[in-house]
């Protein structure tokens, strides 16, 4: 028997930077937008919390091959603290579980404490994350009132702004790595502080090289959607357009093709070790190689074939 609705489904090509909003999760939107394009494959990058909102940057067929570095991506927060209160999951939807008197703090002095967290550090992951231990997710135990040991692991944050102080209310933009917890962030600042504190708000504002203004809100897009998915797929962005912080190398004839039929070639004496985008003749973008140390570049991922087919 045929499967209904699924053989309706098309290919459909890049990369949609949702403004996930409150109240859904990450596959939740995710699933949303790939009715409304109408999408046979894709996949979300950097999971968000229901409560929180942001970017979401969604991938579609062949995009979803940038997930993977996406995922290591920095990203851009605008945070929201309640300060004088802790909770169980560490933002607003949790149980309240410990008070303390708010500090009487100048601004230059909370900024003076925010700063305090730059540069590299090991953080403690909380109790209510997708981290598992023992096979199980840490929320899991955490719903059932249990409580496990947690190895610190390795962030880093670039920037953090004081944006405002004002009685219980902290906000702040905070640039960081990959794996860090904000909610986790607020608790400690509120510590290093004299008090406690939870993630009242959180916003993404940024992933990667994607700005805050290249978001598209969900109801925009079901406005959109309304007239079929064809007007929908312009908002579309191209896979390469997520790997904007590599550094590019160009091909031409037989390297490219060799390079898009997963053979490693030179990559010439300017080409740094690392990742880098290959484009072949035209801008075609055919794929992420890395540089290795003997000088050839080897395919890790391959988008296209010169000529601009797949």
């Amino acid at each position: 028997m045929a499967r209904r609705g699924h053989d309706r489904s098309e290919a459909v090509d890049g990369v949609l930077l949702l403004n996930k909003p409150a109240g859904l999760t990450s596959n939740q939107a995710l699933q949303r937008v790939k009715r409304l394009l109408n999408a046979r494959k894709a996949g979300h990058t950097g999971s968000l919390d229901p409560a929180a909102t942001g970017m979401l940057p969604l991938c579609f067929g062949e995009a979803t091959k940038v997930c993977a570095f996406l995922l290591d991506a920095d990203k851009t927060y605008r945070v929201t603290a309640k300060l004088g209160s802790a909770t169980d999951t560490g933002d607003a939807t949790g149980s309240v579980i410990g008070t303390a008197d708010v500090p009487q703090l100048t601004a230059e002095a909370w900024d003076a404490v925010l700063q305090g967290f730059r540069g590299e550090s090991m953080q403690v992951p909380p109790m209510y994350s997708a981290l598992k231990k023992d096979g199980k997710r840490l929320y899991e135990l955490a719903r059932k009132g249990e409580t496990v040991e947690r190895a610190p692991r390795p962030i880093r944050i670039d920037e953090i702004e004081l944006l405002e102080a004002a009685g219980s209310r902290l906000v702040f933009r905070v640039r960081c790595s990959k794996g860090t917890y904000v909610r986790s962030l607020v608790e400690d600042i509120a510590q290093a502080a004299g008090t406690v504190a939870h993630t009242a708000r959180l916003h993404r504002e940024t992933v990667a090289g994607f700005e805050a203004d290249e978001m598209i809100d969900l109801k925009a897009l079901e406005e959109t959607a309304a007239e079929g998915p064809a007007p929908l797929r312009d908002s579309l962005l191209p896979p390469d357009r997520a790997l904007a912080g590599l550094p590019e190398l160009v091909f031409g004839g037989a390297d490219a093709e060799r390079f898009c039929s997963g053979q490693a070639i030179a990559a010439g004496a300017a080409a740094e070790r690392g990742l880098a985008r290959v484009y072949g003749e035209g801008q075609v973008f055919l794929g992420v190689g890395e540089v290795l140390p003997d000088g050839r570049i080897a395919p890790r991922r391959v988008f296209g074939r010169p000529g601009g087919n797949p």
